[in-house]
């Protein structure tokens, strides 16, 4: 079974990665001693989970599996993206950052509203370089709904009316961004 170290520490991703990939060994960044944080410096999702997945092979002699993902406003031509954690600065929580976008689009109508999350999963490898992307449509609702999930979860509007936050951890895994895109990087790693 091949073994690949997951770039993050978030426990909830790494779960996740876990139910999907099934079929490799995943190991975290704390199995592997490795407690860098890679500056996340690209203008686009691809470019952020490469070099993150990138440095950390290179650091750990190991293939390795990083992902960058955030939320697209169609009316503000794709923002927060890239800087969707840290666009009001690296302290700010999930709650200050959702009331900021809701307070941007406090006076705008239904169809001004959509949006969509974007995830990209990179798998790198001695030079080698997979990608996998998911995409999910949706809408920013008024109001938060919701206690599951994490992020901008309880503002993200599913076609259906629920928000992320509004679905237990199997449904919204399901269909989640990061789902589309791992299954995505899954096919590729199958024919590897």
């Amino acid at each position: 079974m091949k073994k690949i170290v997951v770039a993050t520490n978030n426990k909830g991703k790494i779960k996740e990665i876990r139910n999907i990939l099934k079929e490799f060994e995943l190991v975290t960044l704390q199995d592997v001693n490795c407690n860098i944080e890679v500056d996340e410096n690209q203008e686009t999702f691809e470019g952020n989970s490469l070099k993150k997945a990138k440095e950390i092979s290179e650091l750990v002699k190991m293939p390795c599996i990083a992902d960058d993902s955030g939320l697209c406003i169609d009316t503000f031509n794709g923002w927060p993206g890239v800087y969707t954690a840290r666009f009001l600065g690296e302290d700010a929580t999930p709650e200050e950052r959702n009331y900021a976008i809701l307070e941007k689009m406090k006076n705008l109508d239904d169809d001004q509203r959509t949006a969509k999350v974007i995830c990209v999963v990179t798998y790198y490898e001695d030079g080698k370089v997979l990608v996998g992307k998911g995409v999910v449509e949706g809408k920013i609702s008024k109001e938060p709904r919701g206690n599951n999930g994490f992020g901008f979860d309880s503002i993200f509007e599913l076609k259906d009316g629920n928000t992320f936050a509004q679905l237990d951890e199997s449904e919204k895994n399901a269909i989640s961004h990061r789902k589309k895109a791992l299954e995505n990087l899954k096919k590729q790693l199958t024919y590897m």
